[in-house]
């Protein structure tokens, strides 16, 4: 008889753990109670890189000069038809998922799960409220929950949807704000700092620590050609600031600032500004954990103070048998979405029986930033902090042909190299294409490559790919346009 496995929760972790686990022969059910894909389909990656393309389309568009091309006329965004091609593409892509899903013969529940019980027998049961208003119990021999996360609301500024938004709203909007403050400097405030940027919003953005990005993945390096970035595109940045509290005038809001209690900076500079004043306010300083009304504490699920679940490297929680991934696990591991999708297929292949543990030491970051950044591995402060001799080697976009030709050329690559052994341990890319540049290098590092592997590899011309051999014959002090 086939294992009976339920997964909660269909975004990239939970569908891609229900498709690994049916192609192994179980008897899966998947439940969700939005739509399929998740956070990053519906609410994340995927809606936030449709409107980032149409910023980069636009911004195109208003240098078409550049490129010998007369645009007669004025080139304006249209955020409803923008709002409609998003709506058009996430639906594509949720069929997409449907579709795999049938065909793997998994069968979906439509409803919300909570854990109800385990019987005489050790199987579990769940309860799914199922969204047509009935409710059905369903037991399982095993169980991976995958229900992932939903935006921090702040209690001295709660989201009120019109005024104050969420990430979420951000993707809804159908109006252009004239004025846009956002809150925090992370991967989503930046990211959304320069798409209402493009799109013709005065941005600024308020962050409690001493730099944006402040990611220990992120190199300082990066952190600091971003800031540069911002203020060429006259986006203001407060850091080592946080937002008090705020008030309503006049159809504007009236945001109260302070001195961040939570900055890394030991001398942060005086206010320059007490107040500020903006039609809309975006709150991007994390995420909440979705497991309070999961049941969890019927099978004593484990969990820390802040709702995140405990999971070993075989992603098994406290309770033999459940299993947890994404970013349900919280901000000890890695909250992204290829991450999720990783934990998904070694939680299934653990479910049916195998071994295999989940490892976080070689995983890429993509930011979507103008110009976008791309991780993997250790940052020169990681890299000393862990008592690393090493060398590091930098790199500008503009020796590229390539960054010339596709008018590209701002943004730097490095490369973080162990001194004797020359095996890489970091490189940070921020430029065009950097999230699909840091691919070679992400397989380098997990291979133990070294910068002379690198460089002994022929790379196309022109590409935006010679970076690496550049910076990698720069270890060597065998540079050619370094």
């Amino acid at each position: 008889m086939s294992v009976k496995i339920i997964i909660i929760g269909g975004g990239p972790g939970g569908y891609v753990a229900a498709l690994r686990a049916a192609a192994l022969g179980g008897s899966v059910t998947l439940i969700e109670k939005e739509n399929l894909g998740g956070t990053c389909l519906n609410k994340g990656c995927i809606p936030s890189k449709i409107m980032k393309n149409s910023a980069d389309v636009l911004l195109k568009f208003l240098k078409a000069d550049n490129f010998g091309i007369n645009v007669q006329g004025s080139v304006t965004p249209d955020i409803l038809k923008l709002m409609e091609r998003k709506n058009k593409i996430l639906d594509t892509q949720r069929k997409g998922i449907d579709s795999l899903l049938k065909k793997a013969g998994v069968i979906m529940e439509r409803g919300r799960a909570k854990i109800k019980s385990s019987t005489a027998e050790s199987k579990g049961v769940i309860e799914v409220d199922l969204n047509d208003g009935s409710t059905k119990e369903i037991e399982y021999d095993k169980l991976i929950i995958a229900t992932g996360t939903k935006p921090l609301n702040v209690k001295d500024f709660p989201f009120d949807h019109d005024n104050i938004l969420s990430s979420d709203d951000l993707l809804e909007i159908e109006q252009i704000p004239s004025s846009l403050l956002i809150v925090g400097g992370g991967v989503i405030g930046c990211e959304f700092a320069f798409i209402f940027s493009a799109l013709g919003s005065k941005v600024t953005i308020v962050e409690g620590m001493s730099r944006l990005l402040p990611l220990p993945s992120v190199d300082e390096e990066i952190s600091k050609l971003l800031l540069r970035e911002m203020k060429k595109r006259k986006i203001k940045v407060f850091c080592d600031t946080v937002v008090k509290s705020t008030s309503m005038h006049d159809d504007e809001i009236s945001i109260s600032l302070d001195v961040s209690p939570f900055t890394d900076n030991p001398k942060p500079k005086a206010l320059k500004f007490e107040s500020l004043k903006a039609q809309k306010m975006a709150v991007c300083i994390g995420r909440k954990a979705l497991s309070s009304d999961l049941g969890l504490e019927n099978i004593n699920v484990k969990t820390d103070s802040s709702g995140w679940i405990q999971a070993n490297e075989r992603l098994e929680t406290s309770v033999k048998n459940v299993y947890a991934i994404g970013d349900i696990l919280g901000p000890n591991k890695v909250m992204l979405a290829h991450v999720a999708s990783h934990e998904g297929g070694i939680a299934a292949q653990n479910a049916m029986g195998a071994n295999k543990s989940m490892h976080y030491d070689v995983i890429p970051g993509a930011i979507f930033t103008m110009p976008e950044i791309g991780t993997v591995g250790l940052s020169e402060a990681q890299a000393k902090a862990n008592g690393c001799q090493i060398k590091t080697v930098s790199m500008n976009f503009r020796t590229l042909g390539k960054a010339h030709a596709i008018d590209e050329i701002t943004g730097m690559a490095k490369m973080i190299i162990e001194k004797e052994s020359r095996k890489i341990l970091g490189v940070h890319i921020m430029g065009a294409h950097a999230t699909d540049l840091i691919a070679e290098v992400t397989l380098a590092i997990q291979k133990g490559m070294t910068a002379d592997d690198i460089a002994s590899t022929i790379h196309a011309h022109p590409t935006l790919s010679e970076i690496f051999g550049e910076l990698s014959m720069k270890t060597c002090d065998m540079a050619i346009h370094g």
